[in-house]
């Protein structure tokens, strides 16, 4: 295997320099014997390979250097300049055949490619939702979103997250997740400590239909189950109708499908898969040793996770 990409099981939690929070997680769930879907990291060396060799480091530092922070519209306009300058330039060939040869080995027609950054998921600071994700990706398309994700390195956001945080001067790197794609039936977020009431003996769930998407975006309303942690009982129980659903299309990219209101209306999980995917959550906090914010998907009777990171808020 080339040496800018490595398998999850060959990952732990000690790799976030190499394979970003994201990469370095599922390696780690992988490892433990959690259900995660299989995959590789493109690691941040080829990020950092890719930036040296096409020699455009100083012009990115250059434009960075341009923002003024005060204005948002100085932002999107150099984070545009650095995205085209990262897009134009051509990825090194033998990191081009490695990626699709890993590809081939999952045996799958659709991937989900996840940005994964070095810097990702400390508890002083989470890079969640800063960097991009694309689902239902094929071969085809697979390198393209390679790139936009290295790129996403430089999204507005991203920009104004590393000077919020003073991070401009560290060294943060990006890495690549590319991960089997589960066609959730039913998706969500846990949390192992309730995040609003920082009750540490209350975990809660949230579970929509179709993909996680639609409600780490924000664009659904989930179900939500509380429940007690020792006992596994289901304290409350808030059932939302849920109008539409985010779907993987046949041909690669998502859409989003209206449901009827007889299956919109219904509770998502039932008590019985609400324990069993609570056992699974209980597991990976016990693992780490800290309350963990997790990303599930369930399809044919089994449940997978694809992301875990510490709760930040608490």
């Amino acid at each position: 295997m080339d040496i800018h990409l490595r398998p999850f099981e060959k990952l732990s939690k000690h790799d976030v320099h190499l394979a970003g929070g994201k990469g370095a997680s599922l390696g780690e769930m992988t490892q433990a014997g959690i259900p995660v879907p299989p995959g590789f990291v493109v690691l941040a060396s080829a990020f950092d390979r890719f930036v040296q060799e096409t020699e455009i480091g100083p012009d990115i530092e250059a434009q960075l250097k341009k923002v003024s922070y005060k204005d948002v519209n100085s932002v999107d306009r150099y984070s545009n300049v650095i995205r085209d300058i990262i897009h134009d330039e051509r990825m090194p060939k033998d990191l081009q055949v490695g990626i699709l040869k890993e590809f081939k080995k999952l045996k799958v027609r659709l991937v989900a490619v996840r940005s994964s950054a070095t810097a990702e998921d400390s508890s002083q600071a989470s890079w969640a939702g800063e960097l991009e994700t694309f689902l239902n990706t094929t071969e085809k398309t697979l390198l393209g979103k390679v790139k936009q994700c290295w790129s996403s390195l430089f999204t507005p956001r991203a920009i104004f997250y590393r000077h919020e945080k003073k991070m401009h001067k560290a060294k943060v790197s990006v890495a690549v997740v590319v991960e089997v794609m589960v066609q959730s039936e039913v998706s969500g977020i846990a949390f192992t400590v309730h995040p609003v009431t920082k009750d540490k003996n209350q975990m809660i769930i949230e579970a929509g239909f179709g993909l996680g998407e639609a409600i780490v975006s924000g664009q659904i309303t989930p179900d939500s189950y509380v429940l007690d942690k020792q006992r596994l009982d289901l304290m409350d129980i808030s059932v939302a109708e849920q109008s539409r659903g985010l779907f993987g299309k046949s041909a690669g990219g998502n859409a989003w499908k209206n449901l009827p209101k007889v299956v919109g209306g219904k509770q998502k999980l039932t008590g019985r898969q609400i324990q069993e995917l609570a056992k699974i959550c209980l597991g990976i906090e016990k693992h780490y040793g800290f309350p963990c914010d997790i990303e599930w998907a369930f399809v044919k009777g089994k449940f997978y996770i694809t992301q875990s990171r510490p709760i930040t808020t608490l």
